[in-house]
């Protein structure tokens, strides 16, 4: 068994290579800790907390409100927030009758967010009165009946909740909200309904959590099929990683998006099992998470890159007080070995890298937090779960050392992709996550990402597919050729460049492709440099040599 893991010999004594994941609802985790410990608190946002028996009722009667609009087991509830306490009752609440969440990035533009919900046929959407014109905009070619519009100051304390709608309106924001027969207010929908618990029987391996949106290489986001177990799974191989966690004491810092799966999984699912205490941030502000970890004792701090690049980099981060972080998870994008170094000793906590990706819940690898790690590794497989490095065209495994596709298998891969069959062949193949990314094994079953088979950017732990780009370069009337590639970015630790081709005799600025983009794009995907070419490199047949132009750039370096 060793020989074919190599990695089992760095399992720390307190972890076992398998365990039994139980078969059932995600929501059970709350149920769990709120019968268990009703009075500890469960969420602390912006100055007001909340317990878990507290969550718990407002989850129930979410729930049941659903159940009276005629939402049922199977049906598709969209959830549109930043992280703030509403975001954890939908998502709890739609999984405690069964249905089906489907995860939106606020910052999607009107076009992105007509694609997603057209797609996963979602009956149900749940967003911010500031966001409520956005979703009104594209409802109608959807198969949304009903809009539950909440807003930020629903869960401040006060005086704050009376000082928003004024700072808003002082920013320009529009905060007002036409209720009607399929515009519903969040406050009366939880108010309204009963509290009394609900139970739905569920097949947990087959019957769905989640329809997680991820980048196509079409351009086309797919929505990934999480179910119950896989999640319930993913959530458990890193309570046991992480063994030294103690029960109901953990403060969990809020700053990764509950709507990315890493946020969801990472920091709400676990801290949810563990009756953590969630700190929540409704974007991430490195001063704000600053005083959040001095003020509120942080613990545990999943984030990306670049989050911990800020902090290490702030002026004042000496005048805050780190000491009780004790875990760092860093995932979304290589973690440069200087910024874990230097955030430890800020800290005085174990900074990790590991590996995930949406088809798989997300994680499948990670340094052991306490025992040896390999710094600029993902580390290892997490229990249960079993990764090899085979060759992209026969599918054989590769003799170690040697980089081909990384592919793995584990209780937390998904079930496939949402009405793509043929991407859902091409991905899974005997049971087996094709990931798409090219990997070396060492001979102790340390493992490296080399490079990306697909042609993902990674900027700032967000995942962009060039072509969503370059459809929207395309659309503008001046351009004749175009291609986004990822370029090294010391923040983000990439960031999209965009290299043009303008059509013959035509001008235009680099300030006009931004205004296009940004009317189109989300603001993430948003080329930050374009670079005007007379003629782009092509192959034979016509295609843009991506990797021509890349070797440019760093020569240009």
């Amino acid at each position: 068994m060793n020989v074919e893991k190599p990695w089992l010999r760095h399992y720390p004594a307190e972890v076992s290579p398998t365990y039994d994941y139980p078969k059932r609802n995600v929501a059970q985790f709350l149920i769990q800790t709120a019968e268990k410990s009703p009075q500890l608190d469960a969420i602390y946002f912006m100055g007001k907390k909340m317990k878990y028996n507290q969550l718990l009722d407002k989850c129930y009667r979410f729930a049941n409100g659903l159940l009276e609009l005629g939402i049922k087991k199977g049906d598709r509830v969209a959830i549109m927030l930043p992280n703030c306490p509403q975001a954890v009752i939908a998502f709890y609440g739609s999984l405690l009758i069964g249905a089906i969440v489907v995860q939106t990035n606020p910052m999607y533009t009107e076009r992105e967010l007509e694609h997603q919900m057209v797609d996963a046929g979602a009956k149900v959407i749940v967003t911010l009165d500031l966001l409520y014109r956005k979703v009104m905009k594209i409802r109608h070619t959807t198969d949304i009946e009903r809009v539950i519009v909440t807003s930020i100051k629903d869960y401040l304390p006060f005086p704050l909740n009376l000082l928003y709608p004024i700072k808003a309106k002082k920013d320009g924001l529009d905060l007002t909200v036409q209720y009607s027969d399929v515009v519903s207010s969040f406050k009366k929908h939880i108010a309204s309904a009963s509290n009394s618990p609900v139970h739905v029987e569920l097949d947990a391996e087959n019957d769905l959590a989640l329809l997680q949106y991820t980048g196509g290489t079409t351009g086309l986001s797919k929505g990934v099929q999480l179910t119950h177990y896989n999640i319930v799974s993913n959530t458990m191989q890193l309570m046991k990683w992480v063994y030294r966690v103690r029960e109901g004491k953990e403060v969990f810092l809020g700053a990764l998006p509950i709507f990315h799966v890493f946020g969801m999984t990472v920091m709400m699912n676990q801290a949810i099992f563990l009756g953590g205490m969630m700190v929540l941030l409704p974007k991430f502000d490195p001063e704000s998470v600053l005083k959040a970890i001095t003020k509120q004792k942080v613990t545990i701090f999943p984030g990306a890159p670049t989050m911990y690049i800020a902090l290490i980099n702030h002026p004042k981060v000496k005048e805050y007080d780190l000491s009780s972080v004790q875990i760092c998870v860093s995932g979304a994008a290589g973690l440069p070995n200087e910024v874990q170094e230097r955030f430890e000793q800020i800290s005085g906590g174990c900074l990790i890298e590991g590996y995930g990706l949406t088809e798989a819940s997300p994680v499948t690898h990670a340094n052991p937090v306490w025992d040896y790690r390999k710094s600029g590794t993902i580390g290892i497989p997490m229990p249960d779960t079993i990764a090899k490095v085979v060759d992209p065209q026969t599918g054989d495994e590769l003799p170690i050392g040697e980089i081909g596709e990384l592919i793995i298998t584990g209780p937390q891969i998904m079930k496939g992709y949402w009405n793509r069959e043929e991407e859902t062949r091409n991905t899974l193949r005997d049971g087996w996550l094709y990931t798409g990314d090219m990997a070396k094994m060492d001979e102790e079953g340390f493992f490296s990402i080399v490079d990306r088979k697909k042609d993902l950017i990674i900027a700032g732990g967000f995942n962009i597919y060039p072509r969503e780009v370059e459809e929207v370069l395309y659309e503008h009337p001046k351009i004749k050729e175009a291609v986004a590639v990822g370029v090294p970015d010391e923040y983000r630790g990439e960031t999209v460049k965009a290299f043009i081709v303008l059509k013959e005799g035509e001008t235009v600025t680099q300030e006009e492709l931004n205004i296009w983009c940004r009317e189109r794009l989300a603001a993430f995907k948003v080329p930050r440099k374009f670079e005007f070419r007379e003629a782009l490199p092509m192959t034979m047949v016509g295609k843009v040599l991506r990797r021509k132009l890349l070797e440019e750039e760093e020569k240009a370096v």
